[in-house]
Formats: structure tokens, sequence, C-alpha cells
């Protein structure tokens, strides 16, 4: 299976594409992860995307695709792969479709003022897993359960930066979601329920 997880901030998208990815025993791929994780580790990649972010910038996409065909080569996405974060943008969409063929976009779909209240008590670490002191807490209070690294909250999570993000998804993403819902590949799932629920009726549609 290759899936693409799409929704607004605040969807819960990251936290399906994780339970999906460990039911398919398949990995997850997330551009802004990856480029955490260089920036934590001071490479040459990291210092780039640094100077971007602390401009308030988004990476240009040219250097997101070399990134996303880079990691799609990796053994461990032979089995399949599910994109999170990635495409933003039809032209990113062209690219991907130069390098693979997608078998599945899934949208959560949620209101902005829902998306806006879950940000309340959320935590990120940086390998990637994404908790909330509410609806998804760590075992050890500020500590990830899968790397055990300390959990942070990101700098553009505030109300303010929320709803620009969320803006600029909606401008970028509308185009897109038109465009896999003509291919047929796309499905809706309503991201109000619990985790528990979204999993399941995720699971149910895509399990033919």
């Amino acid at each position: 299976m290759k899936i693409i997880f799409l929704g607004p901030q605040g969807s819960g998208k990251g936290t399906q594409a994780g339970l999906l990815a460990k039911k398919f025993n398949i990995p997850v791929i997330c551009p802004g992860v990856i480029y955490r994780q260089e920036i934590a580790k001071k490479t040459k990649l990291g210092k780039i995307v640094a100077e971007y972010l602390n401009k308030g910038k988004l990476a240009p996409s040219d250097l997101t695709n070399e990134i996303i065909k880079k990691r799609l080569k990796k053994i461990d996405c032979k089995k399949g792969f599910i994109l999170d974060g990635y495409p933003r943008d039809l032209i990113q969409a062209q690219f991907l479709d130069k390098i693979t063929k997608i078998d599945l976009v899934i949208e959560i779909v949620l209101s902005d003022k829902k998306c806006l209240s879950r940000f309340i008590g959320r935590q990120n670490c940086i390998c990637g897993a994404i908790y909330h002191l509410k609806f998804n807490p760590s075992k050890k209070n500020g500590i990830c359960d899968k790397c055990g690294n300390k959990l942070f909250i990101r700098e553009d999570e505030n109300p303010k930066a929320i709803k620009k993000r969320l803006q600029i998804y909606y401008q970028k993403t509308k185009p897109l979601l038109k465009r896999y819902q003509n291919i047929g590949i796309l499905i809706k799932i309503d991201g109000s329920l619990s985790i528990k629920e979204v999993e399941k009726a995720i699971f149910n549609k895509i399990i033919f």
C-alpha cells in the first residue's frame, strides 16, 4: 500500500498515519520530521532548512522533492509507505507521480475550531511521534514512548500561527484534493471522532 494522509493541522492525521503504518508494517515518511532530525544533527541539509525556518518560510519544493525521492528508494519502502505532510501542492504531486504510483489518499476532515482546540496540550518528539496531554498522553510525562527523548511544543503551534497554517493548507490543498478525487483514490474520514473510532473508520474503508 502506498498511501497519502492529508488533513489540516490538529486533525490527527499524524497519529492515524502511525497507527495504520503499524498495522501494515510500513514506514511513515514526513518531510517535517526528516528536516527536524537533520537540524538537530546539525547536518548540511539541516543548516539549509534552518535558514528558511528562521525566516518563517517553508523549505522550497525542489529540496523537499529530492528528500522524498531519496527516502522512497530505501529498502523499507519496498512493501509500501505512508506519506504525511507531502505532497503539499500540485507541483509536489506531479513530481510524486513521476517517481511512484499512489494507491490511496486519506483526508481527515475537521473544523478549524476543533483543530485549534486540539493544539492545547499537544506535544511533539524529534522522532516524529505526537502526543496530547488529554487525548493521547505518553506513558511517562514529557518523555516519548518510542525513543525516550524529551517531548517539546513546536514554536509554530500557537493560535496565531495555527490560523495562518490552516489558511495556507486550504489554499494549497483544495486543488490537490480535487485532483485525487477525480482520479478516484480519495476517501474522507470524520476527524471529530475519538482516535479509536477514526482508526476503525479508516481500516473499514481501505479493507475491501
